[in-house]
């Protein structure tokens, strides 16, 4: 498969770039769908290789993963049956993973975050357009039931917290809406202003990052390819500030995005954008293609921020989901 069908084929476009500090050990984790485990690996701060480390079975199709706010703790959902959240225990020295806990999931999942103190677990249903808060009990339990259930439309793909831990945002293809929530102490979910701010129609929002100061939240559009920009005012509230065009839409010529059904079998060049992240300082960025056999690690030049490939890694089938760990040494 050429570079750039894997790209368009890619489930997730752009993992998580990441920068540590100069004396650290990082551990990168890779789900693979297909295969049902979760490959970690040791990415070199200093060269950007990339060290297999062994694989941990995570007992059916494992696809979004989180690492908890103080590192100790990876997350992931099981979107085979039985429909799972599964958590393993993170070893700060070797990255091993150590099997701590599994709750029943009330819904299929595709993307997974935690608050940032680290109190519930947040996830968002494609299927059934809702998105959960589940609380985090002991040792980092996930436990049931949900706390909080939010009927956010059709296709809802991701849900993250803001820096204040007062704020979630959830992007939902199908409606062409980011939802604007209010994140309660007790996990509950209520409307912020209108309850959501609208991109252009059939864009698909995806998935959401926020900028490092919390001024910023920005949007990819599955089928448009398109970033939105939006500023977070002091409620919670966003304004859209601007559009930004897809930057590989006339190079590849591809057509406008559709959304992919279980039954998608269109062989047209379409647009399939998937994940963004902004760097913290970054000298690294991790790449995995649900297509791809491998993942590959690029150095980011530190003025122009192009990228040069430097490594890349063996992976199990359907690698779909990137997280990324640093800790000190």
């Amino acid at each position: 498969m050429n570079n750039t069908l894997a790209l368009r084929r890619s489930i997730l476009l752009l993992g998580m770039a990441f920068s540590g500090p100069l004396l650290a050990q990082t551990f990168v984790y890779i789900s693979a769908a297909e295969d049902g485990k979760i490959a970690r690996y040791a990415l070199n701060d200093r060269t950007g290789a990339l060290k297999p480390l062994g694989e941990t079975p995570a007992g059916g199709k494992v696809m979004p993963m989180a690492i908890s706010p103080d590192k100790q703790i990876l997350y992931a959902a099981v979107r085979s049956r039985p429909m799972r959240l599964v958590s393993w225990s993170i070893n700060g020295k070797t990255g091993a993973l150590t099997p701590a806990s599994e709750s029943a999931a009330a819904a299929s999942y595709p993307y997974i975050s935690l608050d940032r103190q680290g109190r519930f677990l947040l996830a968002a249903s494609y299927d059934s357009g809702l998105v959960h808060v589940y609380r985090l009990g002991s040792g980092g339990k996930v436990t049931t039931p949900f706390v909080s259930e939010v009927q956010a439309g059709h296709a809802a793909h991701s849900v993250i917290v803001d820096a204040t831990n007062r704020s979630a945002y959830v992007g939902v293809l199908g409606t062409d809406r980011v939802l604007q929530l209010a994140l309660h102490p007790d996990g509950q979910l209520t409307p912020l202003g209108d309850g959501f701010v609208a991109t252009a129609e059939k864009n698909g929002p995806r998935h959401s990052v926020l900028s490092p100061d919390n001024r910023f939240l920005y949007n990819v559009g599955e089928m448009s390819g398109a970033i939105v920009q939006f500023a977070r005012q002091p409620d919670g509230t966003l304004t859209k500030v601007a559009d930004y065009p897809s930057a590989v839409t006339q190079k590849y010529q591809l057509q406008h995005g559709v959304e992919r059904t279980a039954s998608y079998s269109d062989t047209t060049p379409r647009i399939w954008a998937a994940d963004i992240k902004i760097t913290p300082d970054g000298r690294w960025l991790i790449a995995s293609g649900e297509k791809s056999a491998v993942i590959g690690s690029y150095a980011i030049a530190k003025e122009s921020g192009e990228l040069q490939r430097v490594a890349e890694a063996p992976v199990g089938k359907g690698a779909n989901w990137v997280s990324i760990v640093s800790f000190k040494q």
